[in-house]
């Protein structure tokens, strides 16, 4: 497959003000993420963003950057415009989505997100682990995904909630929001509008089950660390040894 890695960025956060430029042991956190992506070494890495801050720092710090659109409502959208920027022959096969606030996520993790595509029916691939703290199956920030085993790690998605599922013994999964696309797959699912159960969850995942797409989770191990807020960050900056 010929891989294009892409970290959709935007400058605007109400959490945490300009947070893809917060300083993570002395580089900009968007710049970590494109450094965490270079040593899955799967592909091109490429930043994608709507500030010129953005742009300069990744620049600066030796990665490459496209700027895109400030009117995108969303992180697929933003790719899908880098996509046809950086390759109008489309001689790229698969797109991987990789969050601009996961400064700690493993390049292994980066790598695994594409095993799913091993099946050639998989549209969208992506990432869940087994919830092991009790806390976050009746939390609402922490997505779940309900899948069927289709392998001894891997599962084919049926539903993404919020809420606590599936009922009854047996594990809970802790979706990981990194994706890996089939260009034909982005291509679709950009083109489709808001799907009633992704505007009701708030879920955007939700819009391609809707229209009969399949989505593959790989499980792994741990959860990447999310940057939303504060306590995030501070969290962050601890894990690449950085006194609080």
């Amino acid at each position: 497959m010929t891989i294009l890695v892409l970290i959709p960025a935007r400058l605007g956060s109400t959490r945490l003000p300009a947070k893809a430029l917060a300083d993570i042991a002395g580089r900009p956190m968007v710049v970590r993420v494109a450094e965490r992506a270079e040593a899955a070494g799967i592909g091109r890495v490429v930043v994608a963003t709507d500030a010129e801050e953005i742009r300069a720092a990744v620049v600066a710090a030796g990665h490459e950057a496209v700027m895109t659109s400030p009117d995108h409502p969303s992180g697929s959208d933003r790719i899908f415009e880098a996509l046809t920027r950086l390759d109008p022959q489309s001689a790229v096969e698969t797109v991987v989505n990789v969050q601009g606030d996961l400064p700690t996520i493993e390049p292994e993790a980066i790598r695994q997100v594409l095993a799913p595509f091993e099946d050639p029916r998989c549209d969208i691939a992506t990432l869940c682990v087994a919830i092991r703290d009790e806390a976050e199956k009746t939390n609402p920030n922490v997505v779940k995904l309900v899948g069927s085993p289709i392998g001894p790690s891997r599962l084919k998605a049926l539903y993404f909630t919020r809420a606590t599922a599936p009922w009854g013994e047996g594990p809970l999964y802790h979706h990981v929001g990194l994706y890996a696309y089939r260009r034909a797959g982005l291509e679709r699912f950009v083109r489709l509008p808001p799907s009633a159960l992704e505007i009701r969850e708030r879920l955007e995942q939700l819009r391609a089950l809707e229209d009969g797409m399949r989505i593959d989770a790989e499980i792994v191990d741990t959860v990447p660390l999310g940057v939303d807020g504060p306590e995030d960050l501070v969290r962050a900056r601890t894990m690449y040894g950085v006194q609080a």
